[in-house]
C-alpha cells in the first residue's frame, strides 16, 4: 500500500493524495496525486497517447445533437459542415493549454496561479473549474442517459420516473469510478474505448450517408443578417466543446518535461477535432433525412434493427468516457478552490452535483432548449478563460516551475497584490463583459442588437482578454524571470 509523504514545502496544502505511486501501479489503484507536483521520476509515457483520451470523449451523443441542431437552426448541409469545421479548429487552442502539463508537472487548476494569483486562482476554479464542469458533467450525463432510457425500453421495462432515477444514477456510478481511480485508468481504457466506438460509429456513417440528401437546403434558406446570425451561433455552439477543455493539461502533466510541445498540441488537437468533426457530421447527415428533433427515435428509423442496441450503447460509453474526464478536473478543482479533500472524494462530490442538475434537466427542463441555451452561454466565461491562459503560455514561453507554484505563502511570486493579479484578474473581466455585450442567446446584448442579432460574445471575449492581458503582463516580474530562464 503506498505509503503517504507530506510535503515539506509551506503552503502546499498537500493532501493524503500527494502519496508517491509507481507510474505503473496507476491504472489498478486510486490514483495517488492530487494537485501536488509530479516529480520527474514519476512522468511516463508518449504523446500519442493523448490522442486516444481525447477520442475517446469525442464519439459522443452530445456530438451528434449538435450538428443535428446546426441544420434544425436553418442551416443548408454545407453550411452546418463549415460551422463544425470551423467551430473545431478551437482545439488547436485546447492542445496548445496541454503543453503547460508537463512544463510544469502540476494540472491547469494550480497553474493558473500564475494568472490569477494564489486567492484570485481560488475564484477561477470554484467558478470555471468546478461549477462550469460540473455543468457540462450533467449535460453530457443527461444526453447519456436518455439513450440509456431507450435501452432499458427495449428490454420491456417502462421508463418511469423511479427508473429514469435509477439509470442516471447508474451512469454517474460508472463515470465517476474512472474518475476516481484517476489518470491511470484513463490513459488503460481509452485506446479500447476508441477502437470500440470508431467501430460502431463506422455503421452508423454507413447507415446515415445511404439517406443523407447531400444538396439538402431549408424550405426558406436564410439570408443576410439572418443567416451571419445562425453561423455565428453554430460556431459558438461547436467551439464550446474545445474551449470547455481549459484544464487540458491534468490529462499530459504525467508526461516527461522534455516532451515535444509539438507533438502534445498536435496530439491532442487530433484527438479532439477528428471524432468531433466526424460525430457532428454523421448529426447533420442524419437531419436532412430524419426529425434530428428527438435523435434517438429519428436514427433508429435508418439504422439497422439488429444494430439499434449497440448504437444506444456506445452513445452511452462515450459519454461515460468524456464524463470521467471532467469529473476527473473538476475534483482537481474543488482541491485548488482550498477545500481539504482527497481528490478521490472531491470527484464523486461533482458527481453528486452532476446527478442532480441532471434529473432537473431530464424531468423539469427541455433537454435540447437547455443544452444549446447553456453552452452558448458558458462561452461568455470558458472563451476568455482560454484565451489569457493561452496568451500566458505564449508571453512565458512555457516556462513554468511546478515547485514553485505549489507555494501559496504571501511570500509566493505568484502572491501579486493580496493574493490577486490584477492583469489577470482585469483581463478575464474585460473579456467576459465584452462577450456579455456580444451575446445573443438567452438575452441579447446592445452590440449584438446593434448588428441585427449576430453573436459575436466568443471573438469579443477571448480577443479583448487576451489584448488586456498581454498589455498589463509584458513588464511582469515574473514573465521577465521566465523570459530569461527560457534564454
Amino acid at each position: 500500500m503506498a505509503s503517504t509523504i507530506p510535503d515539506p514545502r509551506p503552503g502546499t496544502h498537500a493532501t493524503p493524495d500527494a502519496a508517491s505511486q509507481p507510474p505503473e501501479d496507476r491504472a489498478v489503484r486510486i490514483e495517488a496525486h492530487g494537485i501536488d507536483h509530479i516529480p520527474d521520476h514519476e512522468r511516463r509515457g508518449r504523446p500519442r497517447q493523448l490522442f486516444s483520451v481525447w477520442a475517446a470523449a469525442n464519439v459522443n451523443y452530445l456530438s451528434l445533437v449538435i450538428g443535428g441542431a446546426l441544420v434544425l437552426m436553418g442551416l443548408s448541409l454545407w453550411q452546418a459542415l463549415a460551422v463544425i469545421v470551423v467551430g473545431n479548429l478551437f482545439w488547436v487552442l485546447t492542445g496548445l493549454l496541454s503543453v503547460s502539463g508537463p512544463a510544469a508537472g502540476a494540472p491547469s487548476e494550480v497553474i493558473t496561479r500564475a494568472m490569477y494569483g494564489i486567492r484570485g486562482n481560488r475564484v477561477n476554479n470554484a467558478i470555471v473549474g468546478w461549477m462550469i464542469s460540473v455543468c457540462y458533467f450533467a449535460l453530457n450525463l443527461a444526453a447519456a442517459a436518455t439513450a440509456a432510457f431507450a435501452l432499458v425500453e427495449k428490454t420491456g421495462i417502462m421508463a418511469n420516473t423511479g427508473v429514469k432515477v435509477a439509470v442516471v444514477v447508474v451512469v454517474a456510478a460508472l463515470t465517476l469510478v474512472i474518475g476516481v481511480y484517476g489518470h491511470g485508468m484513463i490513459m488503460k481504457l481509452y485506446l479500447p474505448i476508441t477502437l470500440a466506438l470508431t467501430a460502431a460509429f463506422a455503421v452508423v456513417a454507413v447507415a446515415v450517408v445511404r439517406h443523407t440528401d447531400f444538396g439538402y437546403t431549408p424550405a426558406e434558406p436564410l439570408t443576410g443578417v439572418d443567416l451571419w446570425a445562425v453561423l455565428a451561433a453554430g460556431v459558438t455552439l461547436v467551439g464550446s466543446g474545445p474551449l470547455s477543455y481549459t484544464t487540458s493539461a491534468d490529462f499530459s502533466r504525467y508526461l516527461p518535461r522534455a516532451t515535444s510541445a509539438k507533438a502534445i498540441i498536435g496530439w491532442t488537437a487530433l484527438g479532439g477535432f477528428v471524432p468531433s468533426v466526424v460525430v457532428c457530421s454523421l448529426g447533420a447527415f442524419a437531419a436532412t433525412a430524419v426529425d434530428m428533433t428527438d435523435p434517438q427515435t429519428g436514427l433508429e428509423t435508418i439504422l439497422p434493427g439488429w444494430f439499434h442496441p449497440v448504437f444506444l450503447l456506445s452513445l452511452i460509453v462515450g459519454t461515460i468516457a468524456i464524463n470521467a474526464l471532467t469529473a476527473y478536473s473538476a475534483g482537481l478543482a474543488l482541491q485548488a478552490v482550498g477545500i481539504r479533500i482527497r481528490r478521490s472524494r472531491s470527484v464523486l462530490v461533482d458527481g453528486i452535483a452532476a446527478v442532480s442538475l441532471t434529473l432537473y434537466g431530464l424531468l423539469v427542463s427541455n433537454f435540447l432548449d437547455t443544452v444549446s441555451n447553456v453552452l452558448q452561454l458558458t462561452v461568455v466565461l470558458l472563451g476568455p478563460a482560454m484565451a489569457v491562459y493561452a496568451t500566458d503560455i505564449l508571453i512565458r514561453r512555457n516556462r513554468y516551475d511546478g515547485p514553485v507554484l505549489m507555494d501559496e505563502t504571501t511570500g509566493s511570486p505568484f502572491w501579486y497584490t493580496a493574493g490577486v493579479n490584477p492583469a489577470g484578474a482585469l483581463a478575464l473581466v474585460s473579456g467576459v463583459v465584452a462577450a456579455a455585450l456580444s451575446v445573443n442567446t438567452l438575452y441579447t446584448g446592445p452590440v449584438a442588437r446593434a448588428l441585427g442579432g449576430v453573436d459575436l460574445a466568443l471573438p469579443a471575449g477571448m480577443v479583448v482578454a487576451a489584448c488586456v492581458y498581454a498589455l498589463m503582463m509584458r513588464n511582469s516580474d515574473n514573465v521577465l524571470a521566465a523570459r530569461s530562464r527560457a534564454a
